[in-house]
């Protein structure tokens, strides 16, 4: 599974770990792990809307940070459910950057059965690294 969560890290929060072979693999990973956290059945969410994004960050870890947060305002202020559909990661200069297409829809709780909450990506045990199989993060968000 590209993720797994981690009940022993937080207690008030949500923790978990998302893993891919490639960078884009665990961003991807990562993001569905944080709306699974907010609806129970990803399968509900249809690709309905499209959003584009384009973000920069000089680190590799700061840069997911920013693109979780960015998948919870967009949820907060649009009420969309969103998902990457195609995502690429390339140094420039450097920094990070990622252009990605995220498609979904706007929230609807008789569709959507709702989980939790997400207020934001904490920076508490936040971490990015290469592992032998690829790549992993291990994310604790604020619910």
């Amino acid at each position: 599974m590209p993720y797994e969560y981690l009940p022993d890290i937080a207690i008030a929060d949500v923790a978990f770990r998302a893993t891919g072979n490639t960078i884009e693999e665990m961003f991807v990973a990562a993001a569905r792990a944080t709306t699974n956290v907010m609806v129970d059945d990803l399968s509900t969410v249809n690709e309905r809307d499209e959003v584009s994004l384009d973000l920069s960050e000089d680190s590799l870890d700061m840069l997911l940070f920013d693109f979780l947060n960015e998948l919870i305002f967009l949820k907060d202020t649009r009420q969309l459910l969103l998902l990457p559909k195609e995502m690429r990661i390339n140094p420039k200069g450097s920094r990070y950057r990622l252009v990605a297409m995220l498609s979904g829809e706007r929230l609807d709780p008789a569709k959507h059965p709702l989980n939790a909450d997400v207020k934001a990506v904490t920076l508490h045990r936040f971490e990015v690294k290469a592992t032998a199989e690829g790549w992993e993060a291990t994310v604790v968000l604020d619910i």
